[in-house]
C-alpha cells in the first residue's frame, strides 16, 4: 500500500513528505527531532520539524487515528482549546515493506508544558490549585459543547501560562465522543474518571519525591469535583428574581463575563401570577475577553491574559486628551486601542530581548512586565513607569527566570 497523507491543509503533505516514514518513530533520527518534554502516554509519541512547523507526531492504529483527528477537528470547529490536527499518515512501511503503524500528526503548542516537566522542582500547593482551575474550565467548556471525555487526566492535558494563572488543552482526544448534549450521568462519569486518573497521578508523583510534603494526593483528586461542579453551577443555574427587577439579570450576566463567558442564548419566562421572572442561559460561550481584546486589538491571546490587557487598555485610555467616552466627537474605542497596540504594547515587549523570552509569549510578557511594575510602584509607594520596570526586569528579573521548558522559538511583534 502506498503512503498515504489525509491533511485539510494542502501545504502540509508537502512538508511531511520529508519525514522518514520508513523508520518506527522509536528509531527517527536526531536531527529531525526536536527536544520537547513529553508527557506519558500510551502510544509512541515524537517531536519533529516540519519546515518551519514543530509537530507531535504519534503512532496508533488507522482508525483510532482517523476518528482521533476527526474529533480534533470537530473540537477546532467548536472553539474548544485542544491541539491543531494537521494530518493522518497511513500506507507506512519499513525498507523490507513490512508494515509501520499509521500516526497522527498536530501541531505542537507553542510555550504548553506536560505537567510532569513543571514537577521537576517541587511545585507549591498554590500553583496545584491554579492547575486544577484550568483544567475544571477545560472540562466544563467540553461538557457544555456536548464532548465526553472519557479519559480526563493530566497526562492528556497541556498547560500554558495565562497572567499568573493557566490554560489547559486537550490533548488526546482517542476515547472521546461527541453528542448534541451531555447527561448528568456522562459528565458525572467523566468526572469520577478525571479524580481517579488525578490522584493516581499525584501518588506516582508522591512516590517519586516530586510532589509538595503538604499535598494529599487523595484531595487534590478531589479537588477537581468541587471546581467542577460550582464552575457548572453558576454557568447552568436556574435564577429567579422578583418582576420588574430586570438589572438582576444584566447582573447575573456581567458576573458570567467575569468569569469568562458569553451568553449567547438565554431563556426567560414570566410566571403566571406575574410576580416572578425566571432567567436560564441556555448557550455559554467560552472567551469572553479574549473577544473583546481581538475585536478592539487584532492581538489573540489566553482568557486571563485578555482581561489583564484590558485592564491596562482602559486605564491607558482615561489618559488620553480624546478620550470621551459618549461624545460622539471623541477618539472611537477601536482607535485608541491601535494607537496603545502601536505605542505601549508592541514597544514594550519588543524592549525584552527575543532570546531571553524562554516559551513565554508576547501576552504573558506584557502581563509579567506590568505585575513587576506593580511590585516597584509599591515599593517605591509611586508608580515607576513601565520603561523604569522593564528595564529593572530585564536586568534583575529574568536572568534568575528559570524556564520549564525548552525555550521555544519567539516572534517578533
Amino acid at each position: 500500500m502506498a503512503l498515504q497523507i489525509s491533511a485539510t491543509n494542502p501545504e502540509h503533505p508537502a512538508l511531511l513528505l520529508e519525514l522518514p516514514w520508513q523508520l518506527p518513530l522509536e528509531q527517527w533520527p536526531e536531527e529531525v527531532l526536536v527536544p520537547l518534554p513529553r508527557g506519558i502516554s500510551r502510544h509512541v509519541v515524537r517531536y519533529a520539524r516540519a519546515g518551519d512547523e514543530v509537530i507531535a507526531v504519534k503512532e496508533l492504529a488507522e482508525r483510532p487515528a482517523l476518528r482521533e483527528y476527526e474529533l480534533l477537528r470537530d473540537l477546532d470547529r467548536l472553539g474548544i482549546p485542544a491541539v491543531d490536527p494537521l494530518a493522518v499518515v497511513t500506507g507506512r512501511a519499513d525498507s523490507e515493506e513490512a508494515p509501520l503503524e499509521p500516526v497522527l500528526v498536530t501541531r505542537h503548542l507553542g510555550g504548553s508544558m506536560p505537567y510532569r516537566s513543571m514537577f521537576e522542582t517541587t511545585m507549591r500547593p498554590a500553583t496545584m490549585h491554579r492547575l486544577m482551575d484550568a483544567l475544571a474550565v477545560l472540562l466544563v467548556r467540553l461538557h457544555l459543547a456536548g464532548f465526553a471525555w472519557g479519559d480526563c487526566s493530566l497526562s492528556n492535558t497541556l498547560f500554558r501560562r495565562d497572567a499568573g494563572a493557566y490554560a489547559a488543552y486537550l490533548v488526546d482526544a482517542e476515547t472521546g465522543d461527541l453528542h448534541p448534549q451531555l447527561s448528568p450521568g456522562q459528565r458525572d462519569y467523566d468526572l469520577d474518571l478525571a479524580r481517579v486518573n488525578i490522584s493516581g497521578e499525584l501518588l506516582d508523583l508522591e512516590a517519586s519525591g516530586a510532589l509538595h510534603p503538604s499535598v494529599d494526593a487523595i484531595e487534590f483528586g478531589m479537588e477537581i469535583c468541587s471546581r467542577y461542579n460550582s464552575l457548572w453551577e453558576e454557568l447552568t443555574r436556574r435564577s429567579v428574581y422578583p418582576a420588574g427587577k430586570y438589572h438582576y439579570i444584566e447582573r447575573r450576566i456581567r458576573r458570567l463575563n467575569e468569569l469568562g463567558f458569553d451568553v449567547a442564548e438565554m431563556q426567560i419566562e414570566h410566571a403566571p401570577n406575574g410576580d416572578t421572572v425566571t432567567f436560564v442561559p441556555k448557550v455559554v460561550d467560552a472567551g469572553h475577553h479574549q473577544r473583546q481584546l481581538l475585536r478592539l486589538t487584532g492581538l489573540d491571546t489566553e482568557e486571563n491574559q485578555a482581561r489583564r490587557l484590558l485592564n491596562d487598555l482602559e486605564s491607558w485610555m482615561a489618559t488620553q486628551d480624546d478620550y470621551a467616552p459618549g461624545d460622539p466627537l471623541g477618539a472611537r474605542p477601536e482607535v485608541l486601542a491601535h494607537r496603545w497596540v502601536r505605542d505601549v504594547f508592541r514597544p514594550t515587549v519588543r524592549a525584552v530581548p527575543l532570546e531571553m523570552r524562554g516559551s513565554m509569549d508576547s501576552a504573558e510578557i506584557y502581563h509579567e512586565l506590568l505585575e513587576h511594575r506593580w511590585y516597584l510602584s509599591e515599593r517605591a509607594q509611586h508608580d515607576i513607569g513601565l520603561d523604569t520596570a522593564v528595564d529593572d526586569y530585564i536586568t534583575n528579573i529574568l536572568p534568575k527566570a528559570r524556564e520549564t521548558l525548552q525555550p521555544t522559538p519567539a516572534t517578533a511583534d
